[in-house]
């Protein structure tokens, strides 16, 4: 008997998932060299100054502003030059009028001076055996210097708990003296690909096979998205060793990825097996394209995600399912992709009663406007435009197509990411 389905709409359907998601309170410490995409487990604060003295922000010469107030180019200011200090090193005091000190980019200040003057504002004079600047100009007080703590000041809040660890993350790292970093432990994500078609990567092609590219597909979003992907391996279609291999990878995991076996075809077992199992299922039907089939469930806390077997709709299924959960638990304040208008590229003049999820790429017209167009082959199935996708054109369903030169909604791909799930137009 063939199961009945009721499809749900997609922010419904990410609402759902949302709404059980938790952040993880399970941390850990690494040191800055592992720290690379890891997740702050707590907030960073300053713990000195920054900058941590006056100093010069750019290689010239430390004056006294008073000796230059006269200074023109007509009567020019002599200044003797007392010494050369770089960055690291500290300048003797300067106590007399009329002398100056070479400083480097990040020096600090010689006490006795309280300007900067850029080398290309003076003209170097030899005179008795002493080496002097000549100035044009004159200087105030505090011109060209950088002022301790005018960029932080110690015990200031630098970076919220949540944020994933980037190159820049770590440069606020190192300054303020973070060798170690406290950091949210990474969620297991266990992966399952199902179907009896299914070949390895290193396998030769046979009749009737395909390769399985979902599982590699799938732990490289795991991944990306922050988490620890645990590839269990292929599940025949049989439902006792399928039943048998999921119940065991749940005492190991965080959460729990299978592709494909959640249509209604006779070897499709993973409704079966949720119901075995005893989980909650949340959503088994969606109103989109593709991907209308992936199903949600929870077990006692642990999420069980049912992907399609098709590689777009696999890959869909993730990045508005999945990947907020992955982000939640990780304490993002921002789980969803974002959400932003473009210029269609291309007319789709066939309607649907679902919305559409076009795997596509961003672009820009010579103004500066967002475009986006699909990348190849629209189909579930296809495999080949994924490596190009850098957003999903959203065309919610309705009884009329669309056509180039409209606006229409996309979620971008990566980035800072959304506070919110999809919000969807009036139907067309």
């Amino acid at each position: 008997m063939i199961e009945k389905r009721t499809p749900i709409p997609v922010p419904e359907a990410q609402k759902r998932v949302i709404e059980l998601a938790k952040k993880s309170t399970k941390t850990e410490t690494v040191t800055i060299q592992e720290a690379d995409n890891r997740t702050l487990a707590e907030p960073i604060y300053a713990d000195h100054d920054i900058p941590p003295f006056d100093r010069s922000p750019l290689d010239g010469f430390a004056v006294q502003s008073e000796d230059t107030t006269h200074a023109t180019s007509e009567t020019p200011v002599l200044l003797e030059v007392m010494e050369t200090v770089g960055a690291g090193h500290v300048a003797k005091p300067v106590t007399k009028q009329g002398q100056a000190v070479r400083v480097m980019t990040g020096t600090m200040m010689p006490d006795g001076c309280d300007a900067i003057c850029m080398f290309e504002l003076t003209n170097e004079v030899k005179k008795d055996g002493k080496t002097y600047i000549e100035i044009k100009r004159p200087f105030k007080k505090g011109d060209f210097v950088s002022f301790k703590g005018e960029e932080t000041k110690e015990g200031d809040p630098l970076i919220q708990a949540g944020t994933r660890i980037t190159a820049g993350v770590k440069a606020v790292l190192a300054t303020f003296g973070y060798a170690k970093i406290n950091v949210i432990k990474r969620p297991v994500v266990g992966i399952f690909a199902t179907g009896t078609e299914l070949l390895e990567v290193d396998e030769p092609m046979e009749p009737g096979k395909i390769r399985n590219s979902n599982a590699y597909m799938i732990a490289a979003q795991v991944e990306e998205a922050g988490a620890t992907a645990r590839y269990y391996g292929k599940l025949a279609d049989d439902f006792d060793p399928c039943y048998h291999a999921i119940s065991e990878s749940l005492k190991d995991v965080d959460m729990l990825i299978t592709t494909g076996g959640v249509s209604v075809g006779d070897f499709d077992f993973l409704p079966a097996i949720y119901e075995k199992l005893g989980a909650r299922v949340l959503f088994n039907k969606i109103a989109q394209r593709p991907g209308s089939v992936t199903t949600v469930a929870e077990l006692d806390g642990t999420f069980l995600f049912g992907l399609s077997g098709n590689p777009s709709a696999c890959f869909v299924g993730f990045e508005l399912y999945t990947r907020p959960v992955i982000q939640t638990f990780l304490g993002s304040k921002t789980p969803f992709l974002t959400q932003t208008k473009a210029t269609l590229t291309k007319d789709f003049p066939k309607p649907n009663p679902f919305t559409r999820f076009i795997r596509s790429e961003v672009g820009y017209t010579n103004d500066g406007t967002l475009t986006t167009g699909p990348v190849g082959f629209d189909k579930s199935s296809t495999v080949t435009s994924l490596a190009h996708t850098t957003c999903f054109t959203v065309l919610p369903g309705g009884s009329r197509g669309y056509k180039a030169g409209e606006q229409v909604d996309v979620l971008l791909i990566g980035g800072q990411g959304s506070e919110t799930p999809l919000v969807l137009p009036e139907k067309r």
